[in-house]
């Protein structure tokens, strides 16, 4: 199996919402996700774009995605923020997870970032499994904060 790593275009978004829509089914959240076609290629390929984003084919076929962007810490400086790295389920364990995060930790390297994060559900075994084969540092003294789009709308 031929597996290439690339930058995405926007001609990729329906392949990467429907990875996204199936890491939602895997992560048990089917539901949560409002993301659209639209709005992934206005805020990855517009005038600003909010992210980058690698594909990885498998013979051809987009088989992975890992979405990213940088930015900054006051006590670290420039970070690189690994948003998602999804396999498709049908392409795992063949070595795609690890080329994608390659990428995104070369990218952080190449740009100056002085750190690297993200975040792992604390019942994906397999997905912290394949972190520690990198080292990562498991923080368990920080918490995820979140305010829904609901919320936001109802602040005054």
């Amino acid at each position: 199996m031929n597996i290439t790593v690339r930058k995405a275009t926007e001609a990729d978004i329906p392949q990467m919402l429907a990875l996204v829509k199936e890491l939602a089914i895997y992560e048990r959240a089917p539901d949560e996700v409002i993301a659209t076609e639209e709005s992934m290629k206005r805020d990855g390929f517009g005038n600003h774009p909010l992210y980058e984003a690698v594909v990885a084919e498998a013979d051809g076929v987009i088989a992975g995605m890992a979405v990213f962007y940088t930015c900054y810490s006051t006590w670290k400086g420039k970070l690189v923020y690994l948003d998602d790295l999804i396999v498709t389920e049908s392409k795992r364990k063949l070595g795609i997870g690890r080329k994608l995060l390659d990428e995104v930790v070369r990218f952080a390297k190449n740009n100056g970032a002085n750190q690297m994060r993200w975040h792992v559900l604390d019942w994906n075994t397999p997905a912290i499994e394949f972190y520690k084969t990198y080292q990562a540092a498991f923080d368990p003294t920080w918490t995820t904060c979140k305010l829904t789009r609901e919320q936001l709308d109802a602040f005054e």
